[in-house]
């Protein structure tokens, strides 16, 4: 089932300079003949149409336009099919940087689902013969698009739906404008169901779509670490695939996120001594974690198994180390649940491997008890540990899975404590404040606002951010930090303050980033988009992504129950992140049997990647499939 895609933002962005173009559906030709007097002497142009050169030789506009094509060298092909491109152009004459179809239309009476079909063709053939970073345009009438930009905006079962059929070719909306006539003086665009009327331009869009990297198929990444005298390995969480060592925070990054926590650093260093602390701990602790609040240490955390290993390469030891030096594990002395319908590792069961519980540390805050007992810790001055978190989470817009965290840690003197934090909350609020106002808009009366709000036991605080930056409907407070000052650690003269900082919310609020998603792309267009030690409003590569509707509904085994958080990790992983919304619509028990039913709506949509309806179709397909196996449901 497929819906009207989200509305997104637009701008004009810079492209690369065009050295050959294609012109596919060309009627009279007219176009092209207009094109030609604006581009550079270099630039190669091919024109094509479908018909052959007997079908056009009654229309004097036409042959015009054709030998004024001729006598300037312009390569004309007649009888190319656009959806069989790969077919028509040899090898040697494929890789266009620009590819231009204007008001494609199947003929006659032809509906939106023919229409949608050629479109969906075209762009597939598309994908054959573009330069890697080649446009494709395509200009439609008004309203048959589907997407925000139209207006009036057709409903979505009544258009072309343009860009979900791009996405079967790998392309994304990149960019969409008026289409100016006045632009191509001479341009007259014929055709109009197979005859020679003109198509009604007036609200006429131009639609720009680049190629999108691909939905990787590969099988989550196994990494090996060492732990005493003894390697061990561990397959990395299907939820995470693609999030561990990514080194957002290190030096030569120029990722937002670092650009965010240096300006934090900065700012935090004119009011107080500072010592910046290197995730220098053991890549294996088994430190306590008192100082944790609450629910730290829980089935939330993503438990893996560490297996022994004894393929280990004399060549790999530095690079492996290297590498997982910011993949922080810790051991937990909690109860270990077994994640419901999860099987122990396989060469366990086979006894042929020891085998170790843990989890990939959930917040920074577990390493504030070793700062604090370190000799070196001195009160007075914030010391700061900066570093990537993992923990499970319901699928929402403003949760993560994985995300950058700032932790500052004060040691107080008791006696001073109070005017101390007081301090320091002041300070913050200022900066913070200072930061989330950079980016608005002139005139925006949307100014967000920071607030910490005391917790129930009356001594840590949450820090809340009021926000309108997504739209009239993100109008709660988002949670972008905590202050913990209820830490257990023994000592007779002072007391501690830890505050954690969600880097990845902010830094989505300060560039204006809608979607969390996009701060773990591998899309090179993303870092592109920012200039080292600015911030800028984001301006996105990837407009009106369309969402894609499947209901589920399944039988719970009596024996087994249901772990809600274990259902949205399971659909964020096999979906690859495509889910941004699980909501449940219902629940039904047998009045004979008693058995349960649930059923809950999934809603599909990419942030940066080409989600076509029949991938959404295949990964729904998968989900299915893999909660019967891991969570132990019956499909109704």
């Amino acid at each position: 089932m497929c819906c009207a895609p989200e509305s997104a933002g637009r701008e004009p962005e810079e492209t690369m300079v065009p050295r050959r173009l294609l012109l596919v559906g060309e009627g009279n030709f007219s176009f092209t003949a207009s094109l030609i007097d604006t581009l550079d002497p270099g630039v190669s142009v091919t024109a094509t149409c479908l018909q052959h050169p007997d079908d056009l030789n009654g229309d004097p506009v036409t042959q015009e336009n054709l030998q004024r094509l001729r006598e300037r060298g312009i390569e004309v092909r007649f009888g190319v099919d656009c959806t069989q491109l790969a077919y028509t152009l040899q090898a040697h004459d494929r890789d266009f940087d620009r590819i231009y179809f204007n008001f494609p239309h199947c003929g006659r009476k032809a509906g939106v689902a023919k229409n949608r079909e050629l479109l969906a063709k075209f762009f597939q053939s598309c994908a054959d013969v573009l330069a890697k970073e080649g446009e494709v345009h395509v200009a439609l009438c008004r309203g048959q698009g589907g997407t925000p930009a139209d207006e009036p905006q057709r409903e979505w079962h009544n258009s072309w739906q343009v860009v979900a059929m791009a996405a079967l070719g790998g392309f994304i909306l990149s960019d969409v404008h008026p289409f100016s006539c006045e632009a191509v003086p001479g341009y007259k665009c014929t055709g109009y169901r197979s005859q020679a009327k003109s198509f009604h331009v007036e609200g006429a869009l131009n639609h720009i779509f680049t190629q999108s990297s691909p939905f990787e198929g590969s099988q989550p990444r196994t990494f090996r670490v060492k732990l005493e005298d003894q390697w061990l390995s561990f397959t990395e969480p299907e939820a995470l695939a693609g999030k561990l060592n990514r080194r957002f925070l290190e030096a030569s990054s120029c990722h937002p996120i670092r650009t965010i926590n240096e300006k934090l650093i900065a700012e935090l260093s004119k009011h107080f001594p500072l010592r910046r602390l290197k995730c220098s701990f053991p890549l294996l602790s088994q430190g306590g974690t008192s100082i944790l609040p609450p629910g730290t240490c829980d089935p939330s955390a993503f438990w893996i198994s560490l297996c022994e290993d004894n393929s280990y390469s004399e060549s790999l030891t530095a690079e492996i180390t290297q590498e997982m030096e910011d993949v922080l594990l810790l051991f937990s002395e909690c109860a270990l649940p077994k994640s419901p319908g999860r099987d122990d590792c396989r060469a366990a069961q086979e006894g042929l491997c020891e085998q170790a519980k843990l989890c990939l540390r959930p917040s920074l805050l577990v390493h504030a008890e070793a700062v604090i007992q370190s000799p070196d810790f001195l009160p007075g001055p914030l010391h700061i540990l900066s570093g990537p978190v993992y923990r499970k989470c319901h699928i929402s817009p403003f949760t993560m899975p994985a995300f950058h965290e700032t932790l500052l840690i004060l040691g107080l003197n008791k006696n001073e404590k109070d005017s101390r934090l007081a301090s320091l909350l002041d300070h913050l609020k200022d900066i913070l404040d200072n930061l989330l106002t950079q980016t608005l808009l002139e005139g925006s009366s949307l100014s967000p606002s920071v607030e910490f709000v005391l917790q129930p036991n009356g001594k840590d605080y949450v820090i809340h951010v009021k926000s309108l930056h997504f739209g009239p409907d993100c109008t709660e407070n988002l949670i972008i930090g905590t202050v913990v000052t209820s830490i257990i650690v023994s000592h007779k003269q002072q007391c501690f303050v830890c505050v954690s900082l969600n880097l990845d919310l902010l830094a989505m609020l300060v560039y204006d980033i809608s979607d969390w998603r996009l701060l773990w792309t591998f899309d090179n267009r993303f870092l592109k988009r920012f200039a080292p030690g600015k911030t800028e409003r984001f301006k996105s590569y990837s407009l009106y992504p369309p969402r894609y509707v499947h209901d589920i509904s399944f039988w719970l085994d009596k024996k087994k129950g249901f772990a809600d958080l274990e259902f949205h990790t399971v659909a964020r992983a096999v979906s690859q992140d495509t889910v941004i919304s699980i909501q449940f619509l219902g629940r039904f028990q047998h009045p004979e049997t008693e058995q349960v039913s649930l059923c809950y709506r999934l809603i599909y949509q990419a942030c940066d990647r080409a989600l076509s309806p029949q991938l959404a179709a295949a990964m729904q397909s998968r989900f299915r499939k893999e909660i019967q196996r891991q969570l132990h449901v019956s499909l109704r």
